[in-house]
Order: C-alpha cells, then structure tokens, then sequence
C-alpha cells in the first residue's frame, strides 16, 4: 500500500488550501473544499474495507452512495492543512444508507468534515446531473466579491454583465454566468438545496453577503473560475466611483464569445 501522504489528491488539496489562505478568502477556519475521488486511486492508498468510523451527515445523499470525497474539516484552518493534512482533511465514503458518512482516513483528532458537507453533496448531485466531469465544489471568502455585494445589485444578470464588461476573460471563463443567493443561514439544507438548484444552471454560485461556490472538472478549473471573478471585483471596485471612459461593450462581449466559440448566456447582454 502506497503512503496516502503521498498521494496526488492530498497533494492538491495541500497546495489549493495554502494558496486560497494566502489569497485571503479563507480567513481562520472560513470555506471548504470537496474534492470526488475514483475508488481505483484511492484504493492504492487506502484499504476501502476499513472504515475507522461512521459520522452522520444529516442529509440523504443516496445518489452518491459509494462514492469518495477528501473534504476539509469543520473548524478547520486551511493555513494548517499543508502541515497536518491527517488532521485538517478527510477521506469520506457516502454508506449505503445515504446518511451516514464512513470515515476511510483523517479526522485524526476525532473531528469531521465541514458543515457545509451537504451543501457540497446537493450541489455535487447538481452539477453530475449536468456535466459527469463535475468533481470540485469549492466554497471561499474572496475579498473584492464580496465587498461588491455591498455597493452592487445582487441580480444575477445584472452582476454577471458587470463582470463580463470589466474584464476581457470573463466572458470566456464563465460564459455560463454567475447564479446569485441573497443571503442565507449558512450550514443549513435550506441553503444547500437553493444552491444547488442554481448550480444546474452555473458553475458559479454567490452566496449574497458572504462568499462564492465554484464548481469544476478539477481543482485547477474551479479554482481559475473564482479567481477570475475576484480579480473582475477587483477591477470593479477600485474604478466604480471614478467616471467610466471606456468599457466592452453589449457587441463586443458578443464577439469575443463567438470568437472563443464559447456557449454563452445570450439573455444576459443587450443587443
């Protein structure tokens, strides 16, 4: 059996959650990672018949019985997990009940995975129903999002062609648009359930007054797409009480779509 210390997906997981914290979307122990794993790779690390133990989700998630996530844990700071992985992530396989969650590594101090555990499973479910290449679901703090849920509209078309004319790679990174929550009790099923109606719909999903869900095929992809909207907020933030010169118009944001060959949401632009 191989060192799962050593294994690709702990590594990503390692390196994602050092590089989110040093971006500071992930203050103390904010956001959380769910990553799907193939049985065949886990199983070169992991015998799949130990289970350590069992840990109730609060949640029905008989879709993906038998299937494998490495998930960060709950009061969990992802400044720690590159240093402590067997502490700070774990390894968890949906049981055949579809509510219980049986522990295959980590958790080492008697922890469990994060509380937005079922928001990541409904929203998995989601996006397999829409792309089986879906694998990341990824939640964070991003400092320019968020501060632009404060001064703009939480309107998801209005949003969207915000970002789209602030930045040229927008319309190409998420085409697709960014679907929008007003704010919610966050750890909730309410949450989840509406963020994963969204989330056939998006790969992006903003949590009014609090963060952002990425969905992506790997780390990489999830990870780029919320990355790109921060740095449009960005952009947005330290230009929007200055006169607007210039910007990329209704028809160019068309041409650049086209010009990607990009599917892209028509009934978000006026032309």
């Amino acid at each position: 059996m191989k060192n799962i210390l050593e294994a690709p997906f702990v590594e990503e997981m390692k390196k994602i959650t050092a590089n989110m914290y040093r971006q500071g979307w992930d203050e103390r122990n904010g956001g959380n990672i769910s990553y799907m794993l193939d049985e065949k790779d886990v199983a070169e690390y992991l015998d799949l018949n130990n289970v350590i133990r069992t840990i109730p989700s609060g949640f029905d998630a008989t879709e993906l019985t038998g299937r494998i996530f490495i998930v960060t844990g709950t009061g969990k700071y992802f400044k720690n997990v590159q240093d402590d992985p067997e502490n700070n992530l774990g390894i968890i396989r949906v049981a055949k009940d579809g509510t219980t969650m049986e522990l295959l590594w980590g958790y080492s101090d008697g922890g469990r995975f994060t509380s937005e555990l079922p928001a990541h499973l409904m929203s998995h479910m989601a996006r397999l129903s829409v792309d089986p290449e879906n694998r990341i679901i990824m939640h964070c703090h991003p400092t320019y999002t968020l501060a632009m849920n404060y001064v703009h509209e939480l309107d998801e078309k209005k949003l969207t062609h915000t970002l789209w004319e602030t930045c040229t790679e927008c319309m190409v990174v998420f085409p697709d648009g960014i679907g929008v929550l007003p704010w919610m009790l966050c750890g909730t099923n309410e949450i989840g359930e509406a963020t994963a109606e969204k989330m056939k719909e998006f790969r992006l999903v903003v949590w009014g007054l609090h963060g952002i869900y990425g969905a992506g095929k790997d780390i990489d992809e999830a990870f780029g797409l919320i990355e790109t909207v921060e740095k449009a907020a960005q952009l947005y933030m330290i230009s929007a009480h200055l006169p607007r010169i210039n910007t990329i118009s209704d028809k160019e944001l068309q041409i650049i779509a086209e010009g990607f060959g990009v599917k892209y949401r028509k009934d978000f632009l006026d032309l």
